[in-house]
């Protein structure tokens, strides 16, 4: 049996809660994934994986079913701490390739610049593996142009949320998730 996945969808959602896992379940539920079990997988976009819109994509599912997904996800209690989860993409101009799909997450930094890193860190595993080079004190939007002139990447992406904890005695979770459809 192959478990190659041939769609991906994006979802992404915040929760709050006094506890830790209920903060994690308001989250998932907020991304609407909260029926399905979940396996973290790490980060290969499969060659002729197409990419569906969020409803599409959960119009194919069932509750219960497994689903395999690129996860990131960050939690605090700390009053007034920003937190931020994404899921960078970085796909490949021939299709017949694998692309890249990054988590990151992390607090106390603008959201802009977590997507940044997210969008970053797939795009140069992305360019490692198809010989472009690239100089990583580089800052971002210079090395987005390097990888558009080696006309090998032909899309980078990131889907990004945040929040803020807003009460004390209580803890958020922020998610971002690539899911795959098999």
């Amino acid at each position: 049996m192959s478990l190659v996945p041939k769609k991906v969808f994006f979802v992404s959602g915040k929760g709050f809660h006094k506890t830790k896992l209920a903060a994690f379940e308001q989250a998932l539920r907020d991304a609407g994934i909260e029926k399905y079990n979940l396996v973290s997988v790490s980060s290969i976009l499969p060659p002729y994986c197409i990419e569906i819109e969020k409803v599409d994509g959960l119009k194919q599912l069932r509750p219960g079913q497994i689903l395999y997904c690129v996860l990131a996800r960050e939690e605090s209690n700390e009053y007034n701490r920003i937190i931020a989860s994404s899921i960078g993409v970085a796909k490949p101009a021939d299709k017949g390739q694998y692309g890249y799909l990054s988590e990151y997450h992390d607090f106390g930094k603008k959201p802009e610049t977590v997507a940044d890193t997210a969008e970053d860190l797939a795009a140069e595993m992305l360019a490692s593996t198809l010989g472009i080079p690239f100089d990583s004190d580089l800052n971002y939007d210079e090395k987005k142009e390097v990888y558009k002139l080696g006309g090998k990447i032909v899309e980078t992406k990131s889907i990004i949320t945040h929040t803020i904890v807003k009460e004390e005695n209580e803890w958020a979770c922020v998610i971002a998730a690539a899911v795959f459809i098999i």
